[in-house]
């Protein structure tokens, strides 16, 4: 799975620490996701995406491996 969770976040200039707080995760949790070590679970998804204000699809991709 590809994400776009860094881009997003910078583009809305908060920290890995600032997004955690806001879905009450941590912020290595954050940076697992962003790193594609760790897949949100879709409440996790959802919030993130919430935040962003984009589509879910568009925060995560499914990519050929998947």
């Amino acid at each position: 799975m590809i994400n776009h969770v860094k881009r997003y976040r910078v583009e809305l200039g908060i920290t890995q620490q600032e997004l955690g707080d806001l879905l009450k995760v941590s912020r290595q949790t954050i940076f697992s996701i962003e790193t594609g070590k760790y897949v949100p679970s879709t409440i996790l998804s959802l919030k993130i995406s919430k935040i962003f204000n984009k589509s879910v699809e568009e925060v995560f991709v499914l990519d050929k491996n998947d």
